[in-house]
Parts: structure tokens; sequence; C-alpha cells
């Protein structure tokens, strides 16, 4: 195996990131709502910045980044200066985003892995969902016990033009970081997001510590197992 896969591509948030996401993104768009409360009524916000973010995972135009995506369609419901929410945003990722972080406790096996696979040259990339800034997914590396010297590309909102769980997201990862999907391997714990790569001939691990399977979907993977299974998984490859 090790002629053909030379590559590893990582789902962050429960994966390499040990957190229940769906809460994780319950708490972010509570504390995006209060920091732009004295704006705009909370409830309104709300649902402004849920039916954007949903307008951007859906959007398949590939001449739109994700950013662009977003703020389109957020500036049409919230119609309020571009550059004024710009700076706005950029100082809630700066400041207030950090404190989401406090009480992440990073995965010992995930590092261990990573370093394992660095060490083995393999390439590796982030791929993330990519709604989130850069400045974002950075920050929530650093949740990890990570940086990104670990990876090779990450997908961001701001460089990616779909979203998981399209298979559109895969294929412009693989054109940029030129692999054949047959020598790729996605890592993730999302069974409808991470899992689809299968489709396009990528191997897949399930990391089951914080497993989301939302439709009971039959699960279809490689491999599968915990952190410490996957950290094993990579030493012996």
């Amino acid at each position: 195996m090790r002629k053909m896969i030379n590559t590893f591509l990582f789902d962050l948030d429960g994966t390499l990131l040990p957190v229940d996401t769906e809460k994780m993104l319950e708490e972010y768009f509570l504390s995006l709502t209060k920091k732009l409360s004295n704006l705009f009524d909370p409830h309104f916000l709300f649902k402004s910045l849920y039916s954007a973010s949903m307008d951007m995972i859906n959007n398949l135009d590939p001449n739109k980044t994700n950013e662009e995506v977003f703020f389109e369609s957020f500036l049409k419901k919230v119609n309020y200066p571009k550059e004024e929410l710009y700076v706005l945003f950029e100082d809630f990722y700066l400041n207030d985003y950090k404190e989401l972080g406090k009480n992440i406790k990073a995965n010992e096996y995930v590092k261990k892995a990573l370093e394992i696979l660095k060490e083995k040259g393999y390439t590796l990339v982030l791929a993330t969902n990519p709604v989130f800034p850069r400045i974002a997914i950075l920050e929530r590396l650093r949740w990890a016990g990570l940086n990104e010297s670990y990876f090779d590309f990450i997908t961001t909102y701001e460089n990616m033009h779909f979203c998981k769980p399209h298979i559109q997201y895969y294929e412009e990862i693989l054109k940029i970081i030129d692999k054949k999907p047959e020598n790729c391997y996605m890592v993730g714990n999302d069974v409808e997001e991470d899992l689809i790569a299968f489709k396009l001939g990528m191997k897949t691990f399930l990391i089951e510590d914080y497993m989301i399977n939302r439709n009971s979907k039959n699960i279809v993977a490689t491999q599968r197992g915990s952190y410490k299974d996957f950290c094993e998984f990579v030493s012996k490859l």
C-alpha cells in the first residue's frame, strides 16, 4: 500500500480536533450573534448567518469562492456595508473566537499520527469543510495542538469553491495538489461528508470517537476505529 498511498486528507472538527461538531457550531453562532448584537436583532442575525452559510454549502458555481457566496448572500439579508462587516468579523476571529477553544483538550494520538506520517514523507492536507476563513481554521488547529506547518494544503472559504458533502470539493482538492484519488486516504468522523470521498476512488478511515451519522447511513469505510487505532494503523505503513 505504501507505493500506492502517498497522501492523507484530514477533516478537522471531530477528527483532528476532538469536539462535538454540532455543539461547537452552536456555540460559534451564539458567540458571533452576541458580537454583533448591537447592530442586529439576535434572532434575525442568527437566521441570516445560518441561511447564508447554507447558501455557501449548497453552491456549485465554480466561479465563486465560498467566501464570495457567503457574503453575497449575507449582505443581501442584513443590508450593511461590506467593509465594516469585514472589520467586525476579523475582530471576532482575532479575539472572541479564541474563547470557544478554552476547554478543548487535544488528543495525544492525533499529533503522534501526523508526526509519523510527516516523517514518512506523506503529503498531508487539512480537508476541513471550507465554511470558515483561514484565520478561524488555524485557530482551531491550535486547539488541536497543531499548526499549519504539518500540512501541504489547507482548505478555507477563501481558496475553495465547493463544500462538503459535494464530491466537487474533493475533486478540487485533487486538482490543486495534483494527486490521483487512488493515491489518497480521507480521514474523517462524518459518514456523509467525509466517506463520500470513496466515490472518487479514495480509501477512507472513519474516526469513531466523535462519529456523525445524521441519517443512519450504511457505513462503507476502508478502515474504521478510534484515535488510538488510527495511530497504530499509520505506524505500520
